[in-house]
């Protein structure tokens, strides 16, 4: 085992994020490490610190989510190091992965905040990707803030029939 189990919890998220190919939201891979009690909440956001601040790990903010993705130096760290990973945790990962990388890439691909613009109204942003390509951008402005956050709210469930929706009606 390792001296250090910080060490250890910062190899796991890089290997979480080598082995999918798209990015993560922290929240994913908290909601991973902490169901199965590898370490507690406080201890992985420091994990995840220093490796952003190592430049192993890149986050990106949208909406109101931290998407975080490996970087080269992540990369070569996890290939030197990786190898005091426990099989046993690399197969819970990659047995996760098998399991839930659908629902993962859902979550991610699917975006929507709102905001009040200048005129006084809610506007609703919604997005769509593929990976990294957008499929739908659309903006809705709506007169409450109550509208505006059940729209993004529904995003989540109701993207893929709203895209096809239009996409049959448009071409």
């Amino acid at each position: 085992m390792l001296q250090d189990p910080l060490t250890l919890y910062k190899l796991i998220v890089l290997y979480m994020l080598n082995r999918v190919t798209f990015p993560l939201t922290k929240s994913q891979i908290c909601d991973f490490i902490l169901e199965r009690e590898y370490t507690n909440f406080l201890t992985l956001q420091q994990a995840v610190g220093e490796l952003t601040d190592a430049g192993m790990v890149s986050p990106r903010i949208i909406g109101n989510r931290t998407h975080l993705a490996i970087t080269q130096e992540g990369i070569q760290t996890l290939h030197y190091f990786g190898s005091r990973i426990g099989e046993s945790i690399k197969k819970d990962i990659d047995s996760y992965f098998q399991e839930h990388e659908m629902a993962l890439r859902n979550d991610v691909s699917v975006q929507s905040h709102y905001y009040k613009s200048t005129s006084g109204e809610y506007e609703a942003q919604l997005v769509a990707k593929e990976h990294d390509i957008t499929l739908i951008n659309l903006t809705l402005s709506v007169p409450t803030e109550e509208i505006a956050a059940s729209i993004c709210d529904n995003w989540q469930t109701k993207s893929e029939s709203v895209y096809q929706y239009l996409t049959r009606e448009l071409f």
